[in-house]
């Protein structure tokens, strides 16, 4: 039975001054006229997260133009634009209440969803109280009154600007468009013209204002895309192949591969990077001193290491950069990754290059380290994956390069022709045999399932993860760029354990196989199969593939089968 907001109301005035406990009473449904409200989840306490509720409005009442939710790039543009309205309504309207209010991207959420009953809002309240006393006239005009109103003003088409809408879902379809197409026309990624790189400080995501260079290629890398809404962009591709950014200090290089490490991400409209589009399976890498590896195929990089530990299948809790980098490598790679995207400043200097008086100083019989420029074109050749580098402070891949590009005072310019009279010839392929093909790796049985494991794994912000008694540290990947991502990777990996390791048949699956299987799952069904909870699934946000095998691959308790 749904109640209405004037029963609603009433329970909640009787039930004022008494313990916070009392709060239970108000599981269930309830018709506020506007909208319908569902309380999930109610808090066992004030000092606990919010209690859960969802608003839900009907479909027609909603009036949403169909022709934005007859696909699922439509669906995912449609309701993040809802949630944008839903978090600016609640700040006016709300009390302390969540929204999971996106940032500069575009991503699956589940903040708001489409579903068979009509538009929901998934929002965390927390329910007021003095000390532990409820305090239910507060909480009366809070759902009755706020809620509605939030509702009215954010999931009705009547209250919204429906061509502002119209406009955000129509850049989403472009812009994953022309991600569908970097691969035939050979690019890594795309940077349009007029695009802002520069942010306004190193903790913001916005756009700097004000003396900021706008983008414009050179015209030897400029290419043009006509896409589905009849719009053309043009801009500068980056190739296949190895691309090595150079230039002074300050003059844009590491702006350059950041924009295109959060490229493989939509932005939003006037985020300055709505053309920096990256394949999706591109991955940034960096050195991550003392992370632990477990059974990783190192062995291109290093060899004959003088402990005489076996690097075709290395393992260790506390990699130093030079072995962290080459297992982040292999790793991505492993996962599917088509491009690799690295920065000379966060990267292990004697797993990059080894300049010829080192050499010669050092025999390569006594350097276990063979550095990433000796094995960056067979990554290319053998395993068809791309490099993009920023180099600084040597010239070592310069001989390696396909293309190269100089930043200068923020505007690009192709020095690759200069690069070759200072190289001595274009680059060669190299003989196979360095990279072998991906090899399973299989976790042990119950090792996602540990010891003194009570309650779900859960995110602790954007760059850790609580798994049982173990906190995975995921700062180094910058490619994730939202704490709802970070969530839906904890619960990724609870999913995980039910694939790998079901009760009585043993690890069932590879960790590709089942990582794969549960991102097909989750086309199939949504981000809600991630969550351990009925309804309200909290606020999580669609992570690549490529974070989930992250974040199993930096969890110190992973064993191999």
């Amino acid at each position: 039975m749904t109640a209405d907001a004037t029963a609603l109301a009433r329970t909640l005035t009787a039930i004022d001054s008494r313990g916070y406990g009392a709060y239970k009473e108000l599981h269930g449904r309830y018709d506020l006229g506007p909208c319908r409200l569902v309380v999930d989840h109610v808090q066992a306490d004030p000092y606990a997260p919010p209690s859960l509720m969802r608003l839900i409005v009907d479909r027609a009442e909603a009036a949403l133009p169909e022709d934005l939710l007859d696909d699922r790039r439509g669906r995912v543009a449609t309701t993040d634009f809802l949630a944008r309205a839903v978090a600016a309504a609640a700040a006016r309207h709300g009390e302390g209440i969540l929204t999971g209010a996106p940032g500069q991207e575009v991503l699956e959420r589940t903040s708001v969803a489409v579903t068979a009953e009509g538009i929901e809002a998934r929002l965390a309240v927390p329910l007021p109280a003095s000390g532990r006393r409820v305090r239910g006239r507060q909480a009366a005009r809070l759902l009755t009154e706020a809620l509605p109103r939030i509702a009215e003003s954010s999931l009705r088409a009547a209250t919204l600007d429906v061509e502002a809408l119209r406009r955000h879902v129509t850049l989403h379809r472009d812009q994953e468009a022309l991600r569908d197409r970097l691969a035939g026309r050979g690019l890594v990624a795309f940077v349009g013209d007029g695009a802002i790189l520069p942010r306004r400080a190193g903790d913001s995501d916005l756009p700097l204002v004000g003396g900021a260079v706008p983008f414009t290629s050179p015209a030897s890398l400029r290419v043009r895309f006509e896409l589905p809404s009849g719009r053309s962009v043009q801009g500068m591709g980056v190739p296949d192949g190895v691309t090595v950014i150079v230039g002074g200090g300050y003059h844009g290089k590491s702006t350059l591969l950041r924009a295109l490490a959060r490229g493989v991400h939509p932005h939003v409209e006037g985020d300055g990077r709505e053309w920096v589009i990256a394949r999706a399976d591109a991955a940034a890498l960096r050195a991550e001193d003392g992370r632990s590896v477990a059974g990783v195929d190192i062995s291109p990089f290093l060899a004959g290491l003088p402990s005489g530990a076996d690097t075709r299948a290395f393992s260790t809790t506390n990699a130093s950069g030079s072995t962290s980098q080459a297992a982040s490598l292999v790793e991505a790679v492993d996962a599917g990754a088509s491009a690799v995207l690295l920065d000379e400043d966060t990267s292990a200097t004697n797993m990059m290059f080894r300049d010829e008086r080192m050499r010669a100083l050092v025999s390569v019989e006594r350097e276990p380290i063979t550095p990433f420029v000796d094995r960056v074109r067979p990554l290319l050749h053998e395993r068809g994956v791309s490099t993009v580098l920023v180099a600084g402070g040597s010239a070592a891949f310069l001989d390696v390069a396909d293309c190269v590009i100089a930043m200068d005072e923020y505007v690009p310019h192709d020095v690759t022709a200069r690069a070759r009279e200072l190289a001595g010839a274009a680059p060669k392929a190299t003989a196979g045999g360095v990279f072998g093909p991906s090899r399973p790796r299989r976790p042990a049985p119950g090792v996602l399932r540990p010891a003194g494991k009570r309650r779900p794994a859960a995110a602790k912000g954007r760059a850790t993860i609580r798994f049982g008694q173990e906190s995975i540290d995921l700062a180094a990947q910058s490619q994730l760029v939202d704490a709802a991502q970070t969530q839906a990777v904890a619960h990724a990996l609870d999913r995980l354990a039910e694939l790998l390791d079901a009760p009585g048949t043993g690890a069932a699956e590879d960790l590709g196989t089942a990582i794969a299987a549960l991102c097909a799952r989750l086309d199939a069904e949504g981000l809600e199969a991630l969550s351990p909870h009925r309804g309200h699934p909290g606020h999580l946000a669609r992570p690549r593939a490529l974070e989930i095998h992250a974040a199993v691959n930096r969890y110190r308790g992973l064993r191999l089968a």
